[in-house]
């Protein structure tokens, strides 16, 4: 029992050559302490750490599990912090990481990121972004044994509060990204709309929130849920005209904002067939 000496180990160190080292001319009576501790049935040590111990754990029932969480941006997550953040995942740890993804390095200037879409126009990125966005939750996924979420608050609250619940409950790594609109995302009408913007996204199919449970497969369950419902076949292009990252680039590179933003409504409908294919594969496992 962790913290508390039983008998036998108590009468182990009264045998050994360790004692008198340690108890110096208290050896002798440390021994027959032991001897009439035994000889009375106790099964631990009744010094006074021991004994406190002991209280302790007979209410272990009424102690609250610890709770570790790490918060952090998508700059830090899918770039600069990657190899950290991989390290924690695959240490196996019971510890839960929180992304808010704003697609861009928000306290920094606006820099793209491996989070940032295409078509998105931020520094480094002036002509729009022209690659695909990293899949932080499917290299997450890979390891089989981290919990993994993708979340908007605005676009389904109850999802929300039901991952975080499972990530907490979870005995193991977790990782919940969640999407964070922020101020260089410049939605119409401003920050006020945040929430809504969330839904449209999620609605659009810009966004998908789906969550991967590694302790559902012992009880037999699909551990993979798609959360997002079939995005609306007309929303996508409005839903990048209501914020300036996208819509500046219409301005600035009208031809090339076309390119981009058909290869991104089309890499959105991929993506979204793919989580579909993940909940068929996850559920013959």
């Amino acid at each position: 029992m962790n913290g508390v000496a039983t008998i036998e180990e108590c009468e182990e160190f009264a045998n050994s050559d360790r004692v008198k080292d340690v108890l110096g001319d208290g050896a002798d009576a440390f021994k027959a302490h032991v001897a009439d501790l035994k000889a009375n049935g106790a099964k631990y040590c009744d010094c006074p750490a021991c004994t406190i111990a002991l209280e302790i754990l007979d209410k272990k029932q009424y102690l609250e599990k610890k709770s570790v969480w790490i918060f952090g941006g998508d700059g830090w997550a899918y770039d600069i912090g990657f190899g950290g953040l991989d390290h924690v995942l695959a240490s196996g740890a019971d510890v839960n990481v929180f992304v808010f993804d704003t697609e861009v390095y928000s306290n920094t200037g606006g820099q793209a990121s491996k989070a940032s879409q295409i078509g998105q126009v931020a520094q480094f990125a002036a002509a729009g972004k022209a690659i695909q966005k990293k899949s932080l939750a499917e290299i997450a996924m890979s390891y089989g044994y981290v919990y993994v979420a993708q979340i908007a608050m605005g676009a389904n609250q109850t999802q929300t509060l039901k991952a975080i619940a499972e990530a907490e409950a979870y005995n193991g790594p977790s990782l919940i990204i969640g999407y964070a609109p922020c101020e260089m995302h410049s939605i119409k009408g401003g920050m006020v709309n945040c929430q809504a913007e969330m839904k449209k996204a999620v609605d659009c199919g810009y966004w998908n929130m789906f969550r991967y449970n590694p302790a559902a497969k012992a009880e037999g369950k699909n551990p993979f849920t798609l959360d997002s419902k079939v995005p609306e076949t007309e929303g996508y292009r409005a839903f990048l005209m209501n914020e300036a990252r996208y819509s500046a680039l219409t301005r600035s590179f009208p031809d090339r904002a076309e390119e981009l933003f058909a290869q991104a409504e089309e890499d959105a409908k991929a993506r979204y067939a793919h989580l579909q294919k993940l909940v068929k594969l996850y559920g013959e496992d």
